[in-house]
């Protein structure tokens, strides 16, 4: 590829397209936020003035001048439109999860394979600064060998609110929203597990779809447990990890959301910083204890590295692999959540 900008095409302009994409697109020097597809045009001329609303994603697929799509709607829709955008030869983000389901998944890695366009998805988290401040523990050894390692995505919203999230469709629910997040997680630090043991449901009275889930991951002597709920008033640790020799635990969450729905920009040197008071703790076997400073969360370089990945053929972070990965623990959550039973995976 000859050009040193990419020409972006984004389809749908909500919460993912609107707070995260765009923003995030923006602020990548070599990307160009070209066009938008959503009826929010009045948004979207406020926010990314100088990119071209569209009504539907047929104008931005059938640009030959876009040579990037971004997917950033509902998750019924994920399947469907990276396979057009694939077809239309464009290289493809789609927001998590990949799709609704594994098979789904696959055919869109053989059709990215087949078509020669590259294909990733928006597994941000990997960017937190508390993950990257976990896995620097994990990674220098500080912990030992590890046999604990528990991880919560809780929040409270009693009220139940508008949107397809809350409505019982394909990929709607906490676990396919929040616990794709956390299983991406889990599987970047320890790779896929053994067995998974599930319990997923609706604890909110007017609930239509999953807002709780409790997933143990076996790893042979160590377990994952992943956990969400969307009534937790205060919440505990946010990381607990557990090893032969030490322990840490973090509270608080990433801040990079809060300022984005802010209407702040991934610009400075502040950006991704966390409270000092919030800081993880490294609690040793021999009985020491410090304080662990939190690393910059850097939720931009997800996108410089697909820039760097088309332009100059790096290598993924977020590859579609790693994200079918996700599709296939998801679905067996599901299924042992269903069948009250523990289901392996291959």
């Amino acid at each position: 590829m000859t050009s040193t900008t990419l020409s972006v095409g984004l389809l749908g302009f909500g919460l993912a397209g609107s707070v995260f994409h765009a923003p995030l697109i923006q602020g990548e020097p070599r990307l160009r936020l070209a066009a938008i597809a959503s009826s929010r045009v009045d948004d979207i001329r406020r926010a990314a003035p100088e990119a071209v609303a569209v009504s539907s994603p047929a104008a931005i697929l059938d640009d030959p001048s876009i040579d990037l799509v971004v997917i950033a709607t509902p998750n019924t829709s994920h399947a469907v439109l990276a396979r057009a955008a694939l077809l239309a030869g464009k290289h493809v983000v789609v927001d998590k999860p990949m799709a609704t389901s594994a098979r789904e998944a696959d055919q869109l890695i053989e059709l990215a394979h087949r078509q020669d366009r590259l294909l990733t998805v928006f597994h941000n988290r990997r960017w937190d600064g508390d993950f990257l401040t976990l896995r620097d523990c994990v990674d220098s050894g500080a912990l030992g060998e590890i046999y604990q390692y528990e991880a919560h995505f809780d929040r409270f919203r009693p009220a139940i609110k508008a949107g397809w999230r809350e409505k019982p469709l394909p990929g709607s629910g906490v676990l396919f929203d929040l616990g794709a997040h956390l299983i991406d997680q889990a599987l970047t630090l320890f790779g896929m597990p053994h067995t998974v043991t599930a319990d997923v449901g609706p604890q909110r009275r007017a609930a239509e779809v999953d807002d709780w889930f409790h997933l143990i991951l076996n790893y042979g002597r160590m377990r994952a447990i992943l956990h969400a709920g969307t009534v937790v008033c205060r919440p505990g640790p946010r990381f607990q990890i557990h090893g032969d020799a030490g322990s840490f635990l973090k509270s608080g969450m990433d801040g990079q959301e809060a300022a984005l729905r802010a209407g702040r920009r991934p610009s400075g040197g502040d950006w991704g910083l966390d409270e000092p008071e919030l800081y993880g703790r490294l609690y040793e076997a021999d009985g020491g204890e410090r304080v662990v400073e939190t690393r910059p969360g850097d939720y931009p370089a997800f996108y410089r590295s697909v820039a760097a990945a088309i332009l100059d053929g790096e290598t993924l972070p977020v590859t579609a692999e790693s994200a079918r990965h996700v599709m296939a623990v998801l679905e067996a959550c599901a299924r042992s959540s269903a069948e009250r039973r523990t289901v392996a995976l291959p």
